[in-house]
């Protein structure tokens, strides 16, 4: 679990897809190595020039989010976004997430007796 300027984030493992939102079609490959309820970064060759406008779908077990977001920032491996539109179904399956990623995190930090 790391914290900074956009919130708490935990690690998360989940394959995606990120395209541009003026061109929906044009979906790239991507895998989601970290998540927040505000947005998430993204493992990927995929460019995207700051401010970006994109629309996100992160699937898990089964299940598929999908949110408009805007590119935050970029490094070498990849895309940090900002979720910006999530509709209620979504915003329930990634808080469901999140509570999930929660549990893990501090199970992991137990110490055993």
């Amino acid at each position: 679990m790391n914290r900074d300027c956009r919130g708490l984030r935990f690690s998360f493992n989940a394959d995606a897809e990120i395209a541009p939102e003026s061109s929906p079609k044009a979906i790239l490959p991507a895998h989601v190595t970290e998540l927040s309820l505000q947005g998430c970064f993204l493992e990927t060759s995929a460019s995207f020039e700051l401010q970006r406008n994109v629309l996100v779908k992160i699937h898990d077990a089964g299940e598929s989010f999908e949110a408009d977001a805007v590119i935050l920032y970029t490094r070498p491996s990849g895309l940090g976004l900002m979720f910006r539109d999530v509709k209620p179904r979504s915003r329930d399956l990634l808080q469901n997430w999140i509570l999930k990623a929660l549990d893990r995190q501090l199970e992991a930090q137990q110490i055993p007796s």
